[in-house]
């Protein structure tokens, strides 16, 4: 069974068809977040800081890294992207033992990430492209790292799953050719938003339960792209995870946090409750009042898609004694304590009339 081993100084994590899913968190990238791009072209760390914790407390296993942003004062990626992606490297290999993901276009840039990182991080990515797998594949070597090999070449992304098996395998045979290994090469197979293509779903199960037993590789996905354009994209998400899970996919790309609830959400809420008639405890605070009423939390917690991995991870026997899934959803001592007690009851046993 492949088992695709991304180390820190210090914590392993592993990808493989027999361990629980590994979750790549995705928040540490600029792209299309114009107000990270600008903290980033400042020199301000504060939010990288902030995601990068986060995304850990959130149950990430790995954090990718992507200093992919277009500074106003030099729009040459080529020049500013490297140095930047040391210093988030630095960074947040400081902040937390968690193995990293090095991504990036540029290749500059991911030998920068490659030099600064502790351990054994995973490379974002190689595609079928020749230029690319020229150089990427050198490198992976040179720094014996697993990489992200993704599904497409010169002809670009193809709609037809079988070209885009094809695509994977010529990388899986290139890399052998340096030496390199199935178990280090974890192949991205392109997830379809299901909104443009109805079948992108089948394709992609029927797609990784193939790349497992063709080419024994582990897989991974930028998991959100397939509810793209569509509604309550939590729904979808949350079904196609586990569905994925056991087709065989092994890893997502994909962000565990889930944003805080909005005051104006609270204030709804509190608006509806008190025209119901509905008397609240005393004194009860913002934190417990929103999770009381399901609306998430004032704080980063866990996104949904993390509950429905744990499930899966529980269902599939890769969670001992259920231990992961337990903890999950424990109750916080707050919410008992607001509800009057063990159980959400008030005071003690009721007695009852002989």
């Amino acid at each position: 069974m492949a088992r695709t081993i991304v180390e820190s100084k210090s914590k392993t994590a592993i990808i493989g068809f027999d361990e629980p899913f590994c979750v790549i968190g995705e928040r540490i990238n600029p792209t299309g977040r114009k107000k990270l791009a600008s903290e980033l072209e400042a020199g301000d760390f504060t939010t990288v800081e902030r995601d990068a914790l986060a995304q850990v407390k959130a149950g990430a296993n790995i954090l990718d890294i992507n200093a992919g942003v277009v500074y106003n004062s030099n729009p040459n990626p080529n020049e500013t992207e490297p140095p930047l992606m040391v210093a988030l490297v630095n960074l947040v290999q400081n902040l937390t033992d968690v193995p990293l993901c090095i991504d990036s276009s540029v290749p500059a840039a991911l030998e920068a990430g490659l030099e600064a990182a502790q351990g054994r991080p995973l490379l974002n990515s190689v595609t079928g492209e020749e230029d690319r797998l020229e150089f990427v594949l050198p490198l992976v070597k040179k720094y014996n790292v697993p990489v992200v090999a993704i599904s497409n070449d010169d002809t670009g992304i193809s709609e037809d799953p079988d070209v885009r098996f094809m695509v994977a395998k010529k990388i899986v045979e290139r890399a052998a050719d340096f030496n390199i290994p199935a178990h280090d090469i974890v192949v991205d197979p392109l997830v379809m938003p299901i909104g443009a293509m109805a079948t992108a779903g089948n394709q992609v199960f029927t797609l990784v339960r193939k790349l497992r037993e063709e080419l024994g590789v582990n897989t991974t996905c930028g998991a959100s792209n397939v509810s793209f354009g569509l509604p309550n994209r939590h729904g979808i998400n949350n079904a196609f995870l586990p569905m994925a899970m056991g087709a065989g996919m092994t890893s997502a790309i994909m962000n565990p946090v889930a944003l805080p609830v909005s005051q104006k959400k609270i204030d709804e809420k509190k608006e509806q409750i008190q025209k119901a008639g509905i008397m609240l405890p005393q004194h009860i605070d913002q934190e417990t009042f929103v999770k009381i009423f399901g609306l998430g939390s004032t704080k980063s917690i866990a996104g949904k898609e993390m509950e429905a991995i744990r499930a899966a991870n529980l269902l599939t026997n890769n969670d001992a004694h259920g231990a992961s899934w337990i903890q999950f959803n424990k109750p916080s001592s707050s919410i008992n304590q607001a509800l009057g007690g063990r159980g959400g009851r008030r005071g003690g046993r009721r007695r009852t009339s002989s």
